[in-house]
């Protein structure tokens, strides 16, 4: 069996999965009216699954040679105004504010500052390329009519990244980018339909400069055609500031929406007048490549809970491991796996008697809004002999097995990330019958 066919395909209505509708079955998000439409609020389970997503994509980011950075989520006007922000994309812009002489504004991006921290002091050709990343927030003033649940906020939670390279290492990065992207998407179980290259469109709302988008563009097409990256063109969708290359996914019902990009920028190194030191002893100007893995947290979210169908891979899983023990003799034994399971580092939680009978408690483990991808029952035999009858979410039931045995394999699951709940038999290979 295919470990992803435990997903929940409708809701038994015959309706698609929708993250706003699983979202609150599962307890990962709600809203509220004084905190303001396209502000969700994270509850519990949900932030398990945006700290792991988040610990993930700094894990990939450190193992690919990212340096991670924090940077403030406000700054003067003029430092937008000097990003070509100001000029091109205010009315997404929250208005400035007022503080004394000065004009402060809530960023609408996060390549400003890392543009700063990189002309924080002298750099050599020796230390390029540079990747500087951040999970960062940032601030749309998104039109009410277009919020919805976690794909369309007003405060963004963005995986974003800056390399600063040298022309010649340009291409290099952001292959390297795309190829970080796709493992991402293996281990988090997301399909891309389509890969587009956006291009700009008629009109005022980008850079005025055609040498610009011409080198820009065709380093891209360069990196799509040494990735073997089939892709599309489409005008009118590039950022301000140079053309990008676009990840697409769909939700259930076949929506498209972008969620990962690789970015090549020639304008902002010449706005902020960055600069290094060559080989030859003088000053060039670096090239910026903008990449996000996942885009931001909260549209990968609403993606995953989608197309899971709320059954996340167990890595992501709130609950990971269920114990179960039959009767109250076993309450003890099982909770001392719990504490084992916890210590080593998995998310378990007991579901004793008092909760329903076996059966019901099986039940509501593998149902909304558990889905948990574990359970381990626990009966007077399996507690006398030190065991745990397994049982997976997807209604296979590997047996009684030790318990360490149980925890080891999970816990070695969980470490591999990936979206199998079992480890597989030698030859069977990663889709074959477990």
């Amino acid at each position: 069996m295919n470990d992803r066919n435990d997903r929940v395909s409708d809701d038994g209505q015959g309706r698609l999965p929708d993250h706003r509708r699983l979202g609150r079955e599962l307890g990962l998000f709600d809203t509220d009216p004084l905190m303001g439409a396209g502000l969700p609020y994270w509850l519990p389970d949900g932030a398990v699954v945006r700290h792991t997503l988040e610990e993930y994509i700094r894990d990939a980011e450190r193992r690919a040679g990212y340096r991670h950075v924090y940077s403030p989520e406000i700054g003067k006007r003029e430092l937008y105004e000097i990003s070509g922000h100001w000029d091109h994309y205010r009315d997404d812009m929250y208005p400035p504010m007022r503080l004394g002489a000065e004009e402060a504004v809530l960023r609408p991006s996060l390549c400003p500052h890392h543009a700063l921290i990189y002309r924080s002091r002298s750099r050599s050709y020796r230390e390029l390329p540079l990747r500087f990343a951040e999970l960062g927030t940032m601030y749309r003033a998104e039109l009410s009519g277009v919020l919805g649940g976690l794909t369309r906020v007003r405060a963004i939670r963005l995986n974003d990244a800056h390399i600063f390279c040298t022309l010649d290492q340009a291409v290099a990065e952001a292959r390297a980018a795309l190829e970080l992207i796709a493992r991402a998407y293996a281990d988090l179980g997301i399909e891309a339909v389509r890969h587009r290259l956006s291009l700009p469109g008629a009109g005022g709302k980008y850079v005025a400069d055609p040498d610009l988008w011409h080198r820009a563009t065709g380093l891209l097409r360069e990196v799509l055609a040494e990735a073997g990256v089939a892709y599309e063109e489409a005008e009118g969708e590039a950022a301000f500031y140079g053309p990008k290359i676009d990840v697409q996914i769909a939700d259930p019902a076949g929506r498209e929406s972008t969620l990962s990009t690789v970015q090549i920028d020639f304008h902002q190194p010449a706005r902020f007048g960055l600069q290094y030191i060559g080989a030859d002893g003088a000053k060039h100007r670096p090239v910026m490549v903008h990449r996000s893995v996942v885009g931001s947290v909260e549209r990968a979210v609403a993606h995953l809970t989608e197309a899971h169908g709320g059954a996340f891979p167990a890595w992501l899983a709130p609950v990971q491991l269920v114990v179960l023990p039959v009767g109250e003799e076993q309450v003890e034994r099982a909770v001392a796996v719990v504490r084992e399971a916890v210590a080593l580092g998995l998310r378990a939680e007991l579901a004793g008697p008092g909760q329903g009978t076996l059966g019901a408690r099986i039940r509501a483990a593998r149902l909304v809004p558990r889905l948990v991808p574990y359970q381990a029952v626990i009966g007077a035999r399996e507690a006398g002999a030190g065991l745990a009858a397994v049982r997976l979410r997807d209604g296979r039931r590997p047996g009684a097995l030790p318990v360490s045995e149980v925890l080891g394999r999970i816990a070695e699951r969980v470490a591999a990330r990936g979206t199998a709940l079992w480890d597989r038999p030698p030859g069977t290979g990663h889709g074959g019958p477990a």
